[in-house]
């Protein structure tokens, strides 16, 4: 393997505040004076400000901080009493809101490894969640949260594992990112200071969760944050856009994270300029590519936000590179510059356009992946993540992520993998073989496409086709477009399938009806 690792920046340009961060000698840069776990966080932050508001759910509960610990640690009593034990995984199959939060505390306060599970799954790839994770409880919809004498793991440290967060995987197997409470803090400290939110303000600062509390964006980036600082999270349990715009103005927010597709959607409504949303003080977005016009967009809408762009993936928990508001603009093709304790590699690349596999080290980093020794093994080597993810990296530290290794999909924050939404269609009716690029798209980036050969005297039927890929695939990953050709698919000689002509060449019709 050949890398190059990036030179640190002159510590005068510096983007980002590196105060306090210091590099041990297995060569990793770590934040000092962390909390010991987040249990110690939240502890700390109850202790400070129990009758601030923790957490409001849109149409929903209200909860201080005093009243999120006593539910979360009756909770974690709830599950000692089920037979859970330290190191038990516990899995949360619930709708963002309240509950989602008193439930992955409370797995955390008993000692367990939260695992948050995608609601957007079917039910086969939640059948395997549950059973790769050997999860001994599930918080269900519908179900009562389990409770029991309070009770808190006071002596966790940073190493132990807190949570598996599940990323979808090439083969159609999710895998499972260990993520221990020293990963999940180095994320908290990188966000406060990459976004710019001081402490002294945090017990004032409202932050509107209106991602997936699944994926690491959402728990992470904003609700562990909010968390650590003593401020709200308000959750909006189902996304719709004039609910949250509605709810910006009448929580009064101050920060807001999401995906570029619900700004641009945000943006677009008729009665946009009746809402008062002069609260807003930081924006951030990522998770998908964005328009240099839709930034403008932001910034003009939002004159008193500062804005930024964050890349991150689930092995990272979540923030990798951040790009503050005085690039924002001038460079919104670029993810920004690395996290304060993140150090970053290229393997092997071109000596002409400097494009190789994006490497990444930090104390954000997770170690390995539950149960997959292979895949962690050719992912995380002699300390450094391996992307997937095909970069440049400019004399400026500025990085530009150009294409996916592992021909992933972005559609609008979410990962599709063309593999596994291949390998669904190879079973659908009247096609006889299929391959699956990224359309791109103004507001979601992406969109998933699917170039299709039928079968021999059959007559291809989109909606055919959706309806059986409904039953094995979740919505999201289901392709909007389809394009029929009488041709085999081009391969190179050794069979493997050349995607970049069908992205060069195929003409994309409307969208298949009802997607």
């Amino acid at each position: 393997m050949s890398t190059v690792p990036v030179e640190p920046r002159p510590r005068g340009a510096a983007p980002f505040d590196t105060s306090g961060v210091v590099r041990g000698d297995d060569g990793i840069a770590r934040y000092q004076d962390l909390p010991s776990s987040l249990v110690a966080m939240l502890r700390d932050t109850v202790d400070a400000w129990q009758d601030n508001e923790a957490v409001v759910e849109v149409g929903g509960p209200r909860l201080t901080y005093r009243e999120l610990w006593d539910r979360a640690a009756r909770v974690a009593g709830g599950l000692h009493a089920e037979d859970v034990r330290r190191g038990d995984r516990v899995a949360i199959l619930l709708p963002a809101g309240a509950d989602w939060v008193v439930g992955f505390l409370g797995a955390l306060l008993a000692g367990a490894v939260a695992v948050p599970v995608n609601t957007r799954f079917t039910d086969p790839e939640i059948d395997y969640v549950l059973a790769d994770s050997g999860a001994s409880y599930v918080f269900r919809q519908a179900q009562p949260l389990p409770e029991g004498a309070p009770t808190a793991a006071d002596d966790l440290g940073k190493g132990d594992l807190a949570a598996i967060f599940y990323t979808s995987g090439t083969t159609g197997f999710p895998k499972g990112a260990m993520t221990n409470h020293e990963n999940f803090l180095s994320n908290v400290e990188t966000a406060l200071r990459v976004i710019e939110l001081d402490r002294s303000e945090g017990p004032r600062l409202r932050n509107l969760v209106s991602v997936p509390l699944f994926h690491v964006t959402g728990c992470n980036s904003q609700l562990l944050v909010q968390l650590a600082l003593g401020g709200t999270t308000v959750v909006l349990p189902t996304f719709d856009v004039q609910r949250f715009l509605h709810t910006i103005e009448d929580e009064r927010i101050d920060v807001l994270t999401s995906v570029p597709a619900i700004y641009a959607l945000a943006l677009a409504q008729p009665n946009f300029g009746e809402f008062a949303l002069d609260t807003v003080s930081r924006i951030a977005y990522g998770g998908a590519p964005i328009a240099p016009s839709l930034v403008h967009r932001i910034t003009r809408e939002f004159p008193q936000a500062r804005v930024g762009n964050g890349f991150g993936l689930t092995e990272t928990s979540s923030i990798t590179t951040y790009l503050p508001h005085e690039w924002a603009a001038e460079h919104a093709d670029s993810v920004g510059f690395a996290a304060p304790v993140v150090d970053l590699a290229l393997d092997s690349p071109n000596p002409d356009t400097g494009v190789g596999e994006l490497l990444i080290r930090g104390p954000n980093v997770v170690a390995s992946y539950w149960n997959k020794p292979e895949a962690s093994a050719n992912t995380f080597v002699d300390g450094w993540l391996h992307s997937g993810d095909l970069a440049r990296i400019d004399d400026e530290g500025l990085v530009y992520i150009v294409d996916r290794a592992k021909d992933m999909i972005n559609r609008g924050g979410e990962n599709v993998y063309s593999v596994e939404v291949e390998n669904a269609l190879a079973g659908a009716p009247g096609v006889a073989e299929a391959a699956v690029v990224g359309v791109p798209d103004d507001v979601m980036g992406e969109k998933v496409g699917a170039v299709v050969v039928p079968a021999a005297s059959a007559e291809f039927d989109s909606d055919a086709v959706i309806a059986y890929l409904t039953e094995r695939l979740a919505d999201f990953k289901i392709p909007q477009f389809f394009a029929v050709s009488p041709e085999p698919l081009p391969r190179n000689p050794g069979g493997k399938l050349l995607k970049h002509k069908l992205r060069e060449h195929t003409e994309w019709g409307p969208p298949a009806r009802g997607r």
